[in-house]
C-alpha cells in the first residue's frame, strides 16, 4: 500500500483512524465546554435518563434477592461513592494517616499511611518500632484508592499486610487528586504539568522513599516497594539511576510491570505513536490528559460508564475484563480515574515506539540522524534491589521475556494464569493468586534469589487467606 506522497511517515488508512480519532477528540471536547456551565439539576437530569434508558435496554441488573446479596451491594454502593481515601478506609474499619512529602522541585505530594489494624483507631504518628515498612505506588492515571477501593477486605493488599503486621504506606503522583499543589507553579498553568515519567523517578519517587523513612524509622533501615504498573516503571527507573536507593529498598515487588510494552491493539493509537510529539501536544494539549473524564463520570448512570470503560479497555488493549466483577468495576471505576500530565502519555508512546525503557527525548524532531543522537536508557541491569516480577500470561503490556533479558540476575518472575493487567489488583481470586505471592516475596528472602519465570509453593499462605475469607468482612 503506498504511502501519503507529502509527508510519507503513516500509511492512508492511518491518516484515516487519526483523522476519525481528532473528529472524536473534537466533539469530546465541544460537550466538556458546554457542559462546564450546566447547572447541577441539568447534570442530574442527564443522569437519570441514562439510567431509564440502561433498565429500558438491559436486564443485565435485577434486584438483589437475598440478605447477603442485598448486603453486597450496598457496600457496593458506599465504596462507589466515598469521596477519599479516608472515607474507603473507614468502610472496613482503618484510620489512616495524611502526609505531605515536598519535592525538591516544589510539589506538594499527599501520600497516606496505615499504621495500625482494623478497629485499633487512630494511632499518634511516629516511628513504627519493629514493624517492616512496606510502600505502594499506582499506575498511570491513578491513585492510592486503587488499592483501598475492593469489595472485599481479604482481597486488599493494603489491609492484608496491615494485619500482618505491616507498617503500610501508599504513595501519589504530582498532579493526581492528592498531589494538584506546587509552592511555585498554578495546577491552571502548562508549567505545572511540564512533567514526564523522569521526574516521577527522579524526584518524587525517591524523595517520597526517604520521608517515609525519616518518619517510620524501621530498625533495618530500609522498606519494601510494591508497584502497579506504571508504578513499577517508576522504581525500575529510580532504582536504575540512584544507588543510594537501593540501600534504601530491600525487596521490589512489581505487579503487572510496566516496561516498554509493544503496543497497542487500534490503528488509531498505533498512528497517534508514531506521529511526532508536538501533533500530541497539538492533540491532546499542555496539561491534564483526559480531563472530561470526570465530566462523563457524574452526567452518567454508573453500569453505563461501567461498560464504556470496558469498551474502551478492550478497544485499546483486548481485555476481556472476565476476572473482574460487575460490582467491583461498579465499586472502583469510579476511583479509577486521577489526573495526569500529556507529557507523561507521551514518553510512554515514545517508550513503544522506540521499544526501550529509555528517558524522555526532548529533541524528537532533532535535524541529527539516530547516530549522532540517542535518548539515554534507564540502565536497569545496574539495579542491585532484588525484583519479583508478578505478570498476568493475558496481559498484551507485559513482554516477560524482553524484561527479563534487561534486567539483573537477581529478578523472579511468576505468573498469573489467566490474568489481565487489572485482574493483578481486581480481580476475584488475587488473595489466592496475587497476595500470597506478594507475602512470600516479602517475608522469604529465598523465594526471590533465582532469576527467571518460576513457580513457587505458597500452600501455607494460601490456607491462611482462605481461612481470612471464610471469617467473612468486618461488621460495617
Amino acid at each position: 500500500m503506498a504511502r501519503f506522497p507529502f509527508l510519507g511517515r503513516l500509511y492512508l488508512t492511518e491518516y484515516s483512524s487519526l483523522l476519525i480519532g481528532v473528529a472524536l477528540l473534537l466533539f469530546e471536547h465541544l460537550i466538556r465546554f458546554m457542559t462546564l456551565a450546566l447547572p447541577s439539576a441539568v447534570i442530574e437530569w442527564f443522569h437519570d435518563k441514562s439510567r431509564l434508558v440502561f433498565h429500558h435496554t438491559t436486564r443485565a441488573l435485577s434486584t438483589p434477592s437475598s440478605p447477603e446479596s442485598r448486603a453486597k451491594a450496598k457496600l457496593t454502593e458506599r465504596i462507589r461513592v466515598a469521596q477519599d481515601f479516608e472515607e474507603l478506609c473507614a468502610i472496613f474499619g482503618y484510620t489512616p494517616e495524611e502526609h505531605i512529602v515536598r519535592t525538591a522541585d516544589g510539589y506538594l505530594l499527599g501520600i497516606h499511611r496505615l499504621p495500625g489494624k482494623r478497629n485499633q483507631g487512630r494511632i499518634p504518628p511516629g516511628p513504627c518500632g519493629d514493624k517492616p515498612v512496606v510502600y505502594l505506588h499506582h499506575g498511570l492515571l491513578m491513585n492510592s484508592e486503587v488499592w483501598v477501593c475492593l469489595t472485599d477486605e481479604q482481597r486488599s493488599l493494603p489491609f492484608v499486610l496491615v494485619e500482618r503486621g505491616y507498617d503500610v504506606w501508599l504513595g501519589n503522583n504530582r498532579g493526581n487528586k492528592y498531589s494538584k499543589k506546587s509552592m511555585t507553579l498554578s495546577p491552571n498553568s502548562a508549567s505545572f504539568w511540564d512533567f514526564s515519567l523522569d521526574d516521577l523517578c527522579m524526584i518524587d519517587i525517591p524523595d517520597t522513599l526517604r520521608y517515609v523513612l525519616d518518619v517510620s524509622r524501621p530498625i533495618s533501615g530500609k522498606l519494601s516497594y510494591i508497584g502497579f504498573s506504571q508504578g513499577s516503571a517508576q522504581a525500575f527507573a529510580a532504582l536504575s539511576v540512584s544507588p543510594q536507593l537501593n540501600n534504601m529498598v530491600d525487596v521490589f515487588i512489581a505487579i503487572a510491570p510496566a516496561f516498554s510494552p509493544s503496543g497497542l491493539s487500534p490503528g488509531i493509537v498505533d498512528a497517534l505513536m508514531k506521529v511526532s510529539p508536538n501533533f500530541l501536544f497539538l492533540l491532546l494539549g499542555r496539561k491534564v490528559v483526559l480531563p472530561s473524564t470526570i465530566m462523563w463520570q457524574s452526567i452518567l448512570y454508573p453500569p453505563i460508564f461501567v461498560k464504556i470503560i470496558d469498551a474502551a479497555i478492550w478497544f485499546l488493549f483486548s481485555w476481556t475484563s472476565k476476572n473482574t466483577s460487575q460490582s467491583q468495576k461498579l465499586a472502583a471505576y469510579a476511583h479509577l480515574y486521577s489526573f495526569a500530565s500529556v507529557k507523561c502519555v507521551v514518553h510512554w508512546f515514545q517508550i513503544m515506539r522506540t521499544g526501550m525503557f529509555q528517558m524522555y527525548d526532548d529533541d524528537a524532531h532533532s535535524l541529527y540522524g539516530k547516530h549522532f543522537y540517542h535518548p539515554a536508557k534507564f540502565p536497569c541491569h545496574n539495579i542491585v534491589t532484588p525484583i519479583v516480577l508478578l505478570y498476568g500470561d493475558q496481559d498484551g503490556l507485559v513482554n516477560i521475556d524482553k524484561m527479563l533479558a534487561q534486567l539483573p540476575e537477581n529478578t523472579v518472575a511468576r505468573r498469573l494464569s489467566n490474568y489481565e493487567h487489572m485482574d493483578c489488583i481486581w480481580g476475584e481470586n488475587v488473595h489466592v493468586d496475587v497476595i500470597p505471592k506478594v507475602i512470600q516475596a516479602l517475608e522469604e528472602p529465598c523465594s526471590r534469589s533465582v532469576k527467571g519465570d518460576v513457580d513457587v509453593p505458597l500452600e501455607s499462605i494460601n490456607a491462611e487467606m482462605r481461612v481470612r475469607s471464610r471469617l467473612g468482612p468486618p461488621p460495617y
